[in-house]
C-alpha cells in the first residue's frame, strides 16, 4: 500500500487531484501518525482534527463534483504558533497568551485554505520566537526527530521537527534571526527565509518587526518552491509587503554552467565544527560538479552581526511587546490592586526569563542617553551589512556558507550561557539584517548522524535563482531521510 506520509507535497496535491489519494485519507493518514509520535516529539501545541477532517472530506466533494481544485489540494499544512487560525488558540508558546482564541486568518492562512491545503495543527516555538532551541516554551520542549536528547533548534522548532518527522506534508515559520533556517539545518529538511516584504507578516505576533519573514519548512526544494508561490505575494494589509510577485514553480536545472558561487571568508572561522566545514565544503564540491564557479567573497561587517542583531532585535521586540500588558488581551494577574501592579504582575509572571532578558535589553538600548550610542549605531552597521551583499552579490550570483556552526546539541547544553546560544546563529543573522532571501538545505550527517546544513544566500528578490540552485543541488546529492 501506498505511505500517504512518504509523499512530497507537490506529489501528494497532484494525488488528491486526479483522485488517486483522497484528502480526507491523507489526513487520516497524517494522524495516525501524529498520534503515534507526538508524544515523543512534541511538536504540536494545538491540533486540528476536526476541523482538518471537515475541510479534507469537503474537498473530496468538491473534486467529485468537478470543481477545480487549488495547488496545495489535499496537502497537511502545520503553522507555527505565532501566526494567526480563526478560531484556534494563538499562545506564541507564552504563558501571556494562554487561551487567547485568534479572530482572524493570517494572511498565510488564508492563502492555504484558498489553495486547499488542510491546516492540521499549530506548532510549538520559542516564547514570542525568542531563542534557538525550543527550549523557552512556556508549555513543553519539542524533541529532534533523529535524536530525541537533542533540540530541534528554535525558535520554530516544533514546525521543523514536524515536517522532519512526516507529521505534516509541510509546516510554516518565522525567521527572524534564523529561525527557520538553523532548525532545518538541525532537523534535516528545507527551510526557506524569503526576502523581506515578499511573504506578508499580517497576522504573525511580531517580535521584530524589521526582520521577521515567514518562510517554509519542506522535504524538498519543490515543495518549498510550491509553497511560497502560494503564500508569498503582494499584500495590502501589510505596510511593508512588496509589489513583487512569487517565483512560479520550474524544472530543476541539468546543471550549473556559467553559474558563480561565492565563499565568505568570513563564515569559515575558529569554532565552526570540523564536522559542519567538512560537509559543506563537500557541497561545495557537487556544485562544482554541476558546471559551477567557485571564489572566495568578503563580507567584512559579518563579526559585527550578532552585537548589532542583539541591540536592533530587542529594541523592536521590548516595543511590540509593550501591549501585553493585562489590561487588553491575555493573561492578567488578578491579585494586582493597582493599574501599576497589574502591568508588573501580569508581566513578571505572564512572561518568561529570555523574554524578560530581550525586553530589558531593549529598553535600555532605546533610553534616553543610549539611543544614539546603541540602536542607531546598529542600525548604521546594518546598513553597512546590507552594502557587504550587494558589493558580493556584483561578482557572484550565490553565497553559499553554513547553516549553524555545529550540529543539533543537547538539551540544557547551552541554557546557562545566553551569549553561547545566541551564536547559534551567527551564520543566520546577516541575511536578515540585510532582508536577503537565504535557505538551509541537507548537506550530509554527522558522525553520531545529526543533520547537517548548508545555506544558500542570493540577492533580494532572487528567489527563483536561489531555489533554481538548491534543486540542482538536491538532484544531484539527494536528501538524507529519516528512517522511521
Amino acid at each position: 500500500m501506498m505511505d500517504i506520509t512518504s509523499l512530497s507535497a507537490s506529489r501528494l496535491a497532484e494525488a488528491v487531484k486526479n483522485g488517486e489519494v483522497a484528502a480526507e485519507a491523507a489526513a487520516k493518514a497524517y494522524f495516525d501518525r501524529i498520534e503515534k509520535l507526538e508524544p515523543t516529539i512534541k511538536a504540536f501545541l494545538a491540533v486540528a482534527k476536526d476541523s482538518a477532517l471537515d475541510q479534507a472530506r469537503l474537498l473530496d466533494r468538491n473534486r467529485k463534483n468537478g470543481e477545480k481544485l487549488g495547488a496545495l489540494a489535499g496537502v497537511p499544512v502545520a503553522l507555527k504558533d505565532n501566526l494567526q487560525l480563526k478560531g484556534v488558540e494563538t499562545t506564541c508558546g507564552s504563558k501571556m497568551l494562554k487561551g487567547h482564541i485568534a479572530a482572524y486568518d493570517a494572511t498565510v492562512t488564508e492563502r492555504l485554505k484558498k489553495a486547499d491545503a488542510v491546516i492540521v495543527g499549530k506548532t510549538n516555538l520559542d516564547e514570542f520566537a525568542m531563542g534557538s532551541s525550543t527550549e523557552n516554551s512556556a508549555f513543553q520542549k519539542t524533541t529532534n526527530p533523529w535524536d530525541p536528547a537533542c533540540v530541534p533548534g528554535g525558535s520554530s522548532g516544533g514546525s521543523a521537527a514536524a515536517a522532519a518527522a512526516r507529521l505534516c506534508a509541510f509546516s510554516l515559520g518565522s525567521d527572524t534571526g534564523g529561525s527557520i533556517r538553523q532548525p532545518a539545518a538541525f532537523c534535516g529538511v528545507v527551510g526557506l527565509k524569503p526576502t523581506y516584504g515578499l511573504v506578508s507578516r499580517y497576522g504573525l505576533v511580531a517580535f521584530a518587526s524589521s526582520l521577521d519573514q515567514i518562510g517554509p519548512f519542506t522535504r524538498t526544494v519543490e515543495d518549498a518552491a510550491l509553497a511560497l508561490s502560494v503564500i508569498g505575494g503582494h499584500d495590502p494589509l501589510d505596510s511593508t509587503s512588496a509589489v513583487n510577485a512569487p517565483p512560479a514553480v520550474s524544472p530543476a536545472p541539468k546543471d550549473l554552467k556559467g553559474l558563480r558561487i561565492g565563499l565568505p571568508k568570513e563564515y569559515f572561522i575558529d569554532g565552526l565544527d570540523p564536522e559542519v566545514e567538512k560537509s559543506v565544503r563537500g557541497a561545495v564540491e557537487v556544485f562544482k560538479s554541476l558546471g559551477a564557479s567557485v571564489v572566495e567573497v568578503s563580507l567584512p561587517h559579518t563579526k559585527y552581526a550578532i552585537a548589532s542583531y542583539y541591540i536592533i532585535a530587542p529594541s523592536e521586540a521590548s516595543s511590540n511587546l509593550a501591549r501585553f500588558d493585562g489590561v487588553r488581551y491575555g493573561f492578567v494577574d488578578r491579585s494586582a490592586s493597582t493599574l501599576e501592579e497589574v502591568y508588573e504582575f501580569t508581566r513578571g509572571a505572564g512572561f518568561g526569563p529570555e523574554v524578560k532578558r530581550r525586553i530589558m535589553l531593549g529598553t535600555y538600548a532605546l533610553s534616553a542617553g543610549y539611543y544614539d550610542a546603541y540602536y542607531s549605531k546598529a542600525q548604521r552597521v546594518r546598513t553597512l551589512m546590507a552594502r557587504d551583499f550587494k558589493e558580493a552579490f556584483k561578482d557572484v550570483d550565490v553565497i553559499v556558507a553554513p547553516t549553524t556552526p555545529t550540529p543539533a546539541f543537547r538539551f540544557g547544553e547551552k541554557t546557562a550561557d545566553p551569549v553561547a546560544m545566541y551564536l547559534s546563529d551567527v551564520f543566520t543573522i546577516p541575511s536578515n539584517m540585510a532582508g536577503n532571501a537565504s535557505l538551509s538545505l541537507p548537506c550530509g550527517l554527522s558522525a553520531k548522524g545529526l543533520p547537517l546544513g548548508v545555506q544558500l544566500i542570493a540577492d533580494v528578490f532572487q528567489e527563483e535563482r536561489l531555489l533554481s540552485v538548491a534543486r540542482a543541488f538536491e538532484a544531484a546529492k539527494p536528501f538524507p531521510r529519516l528512517a522511521y
